[in-house]
Parts: structure tokens; C-alpha cells; sequence
């Protein structure tokens, strides 16, 4: 006997909110993604990882312990990141004036134009593959949004 068309939808709507079919697919999505950026920077000198420090770093000098940790990396990781873009004149460390044993790190006048490069050549792809999309996937892509900016700050 078949399922009643009701049926089906609605067991398609359950499947599609549960959180751990839901997590599979968003982790699926997310690696598509990652790695479509990825590829805007490929054959660079400057590591994917190494742009996200530098990305973290556009506002102001940020400590080392706050990088490792916003990177979910050890400490000495995150030294030896950023010494390798210390030695690519793209970050400069210094002192934090409140405590000067903390040590501070922050972009460089080169650091700075690599990262927007990098931004403007990531959104240059973003917007040649959006255009490929019909205006009703860009729009529930647009309206969707809100919801991963949220789901990226829990």
C-alpha cells in the first residue's frame, strides 16, 4: 500500500529538521564550500589557514592565546603560523601595553592588501557562481543567511 502523499511530506519535513541528519548535510555543504575558497587562493605562498589570521587580525593587534584559540590550535601552532608570517612581512609582532610579557600580533601594510586581495578575489568567484544560480536560489540562499550567521556564533 502506498504512503498518503501527506505522509511522505511530512516525514520528509521530520528528516530534514532532525539535528543529525541536518548536521550531515550542513557538514557536507560546508566542505563543498570551504573548498571552492579554497581553490580562489590556490598556488599562493600564504596558506588558507594563515589568510583566516590574517582575517583575524583586521581590526587590531590580537594577543597569541586569542588567535590559538579562536583557531582551536595550540599555542605553539599558532607561533610557529605566525612566525612563518612574521617572515612573509605580512604580521608584526609587539607588546601588549597593559602587560608587556603578553605578546601582540598584528597585520602589516602588505598583510592587509594580501588579505583583501584575497577577500576581493573570493568574492569575484562567489558572484560568477552565484550568477549561475536562479534569482529563487539566490533568494532563499539570501534568505538563509540570517540562520548561519546565528548557527556560526553558537
Amino acid at each position: 500500500m502506498s504512503a498518503h502523499p501527506s505522509d511522505t511530506d511530512s516525514g520528509d519535513r521530520k528528516e530534514s529538521s532532525d539535528p543529525d541528519v541536518l548536521a550531515e548535510q550542513v557538514s557536507a555543504v560546508l566542505r563543498h564550500l570551504v573548498l571552492l575558497l579554497r581553490r580562489t587562493t590556490a598556488g599562493q605562498p600564504v596558506t588558507t589557514q594563515q589568510y583566516a589570521i590574517l582575517g583575524s587580525l583586521e581590526h587590531g593587534p590580537r594577543r597569541m592565546t586569542e588567535l590559538a584559540e579562536e583557531h582551536a590550535v595550540q599555542l605553539p601552532t599558532m607561533t610557529v603560523q605566525i612566525n612563518r608570517l612574521e617572515d612573509a612581512g605580512l604580521v608584526a609582532r609587539g607588546a601588549d601595553p597593559a602587560d608587556a610579557r603578553v605578546r601582540t600580533v598584528e597585520l602589516t601594510g602588505e598583510g592587509r592588501t594580501r588579505l583583501l586581495a584575497v577577500r576581493e578575489a573570493r568574492i569575484t568567484r562567489l558572484g560568477r557562481d552565484l550568477a549561475a544560480l536562479s534569482e529563487q536560489e539566490r533568494e532563499t540562499l539570501a534568505a538563509a543567511l540570517p540562520v548561519l550567521a546565528k548557527f556560526g556564533r553558537l
